[in-house]
């Protein structure tokens, strides 16, 4: 995957490894690159200037699932080992990744307060195995808001609490990853856009982990998510296109979503279930015109995505461009906005 753009390296240095808040800032003056898809040419700003690139009739979808404390310390036996919540598969199975010393698969693994789980499969890859949980519900839920604590990866030093890995529109609890493309919209840019007459409408989608280490990022194709797209962000989409006005999604969750449904479907309706969908540069677009998202890995297929709205040239270039102006890369880094 992607073999062609491993020619670019992230240097240490551009990785985000701090929240833009605890440097006396606001979220939402973060960087922010303008790429025209057609052109390649990059315009170079601050996200709340955003409203200056957008017309007012054009609609901006979100995806409003909030991020779980997904990572769980644990122990088997004498070892201690980390599972990463993956995704629910009922209301006491979850998909996950297990890290540590070393598991044993018929052996319980014991978390706080009594709860235990047990490996019952494999997941929808390697490495992902199916944990069951003696606990359930909203009593399950309970317990991993309690002893979770946000996923991090390697580029981030600092144990940062939830509320820096939550988009503030967040407010339907699924995510084990932020749906980190929203998290410099602020309330007050927020209103801005609103005030230009931009649209507003939210989705849902579940994120599962994006990285599962040693190397190894998810296919989508293996890598089903949990959404919904409900009548109110369909009707306000539809408002949009019937006026000739752009779509612009924040996020690859939301492309992901919109174009599931349309793929699904041929048009855009209610409609809500689980997607595998794969979109890459041979995949047509059916809905969405624009994408607000972050900089990606080079092996991440979220950068297969990106090459639907822009050819890999342009791209690589553009990437170049955030190379050399120094943009900040991951969930705490800087936006691109694509149209």
């Amino acid at each position: 995957m992607n073999e062609s753009a491993r020619a670019f390296h992230i240097p240490s240095r551009l990785n985000a490894t701090t929240p833009i808040e605890l440097q006396g800032l606001e979220r939402d003056d973060v960087k922010l690159m303008v790429l025209n898809r057609e052109t390649g040419k990059c315009d170079h700003s601050t996200f709340k200037r955003l409203p200056d690139f957008l017309d007012e009739g054009d609609v901006l979808v979100l995806n409003n699932s909030r991020t779980l404390p997904a990572s769980l310390k644990g122990k088997q036996g004498n070892r201690n080992v980390e599972i990463r919540l993956s995704r629910r598969r009922a209301k006491n199975t979850w998909e996950a990744l297990v890290l540590g010393d070393f598991h044993q698969a018929g052996e319980h693994i014991e978390f706080p307060q009594g709860v235990t789980g047990r490996v019952k499969g494999e997941g929808s890859e390697r490495p992902l195995i199916q944990l069951e949980f003696n606990r359930s519900g909203s009593e399950l839920m309970d317990f991993i808001f309690k002893y979770g604590e946000p996923v991090r990866y390697e580029y981030i030093h600092d144990p940062w609490p939830l509320d820096y890995y939550q988009n503030v529109y967040g407010s339907v609890p699924g995510s084990v990853e932020m749906a980190s493309a929203g998290r410099a919209f602020t309330w007050r840019l927020l209103q801005d856009l609103k005030d230009k007459g931009v649209g507003i409408g939210f989705i849902q989608l579940h994120a599962g982990l994006s990285y599962y280490g040693s190397d190894q990022w998810p296919h989508p194709r293996n890598h089903p998510e949990d959404y919904v797209v409900g009548s109110e962000a369909v009707n306000e989409i539809l408002r949009a296109k019937n006026r000739g006005k752009r779509l612009i999604a924040v996020g690859t969750t939301v492309v992901r979503a919109l174009e599931t449904v349309m793929t699904a479907y041929g048009q855009l309706q209610p409609a809500e279930g689980i997607t595998d969908l794969y979109i890459s540069g041979d995949t047509p677009l059916r809905i969405v015109d624009g994408l607000i998202t972050g900089l990606h890995e080079p092996e991440a297929s979220h950068l297969d995505l990106l090459k639907a709205f822009i050819s890999e040239e342009r791209l690589k270039d553009a990437y170049q461009t955030a190379l050399d102006k120094n943009y900040k890369w991951h969930e705490f880094g800087d936006m691109n906005l694509i149209l």
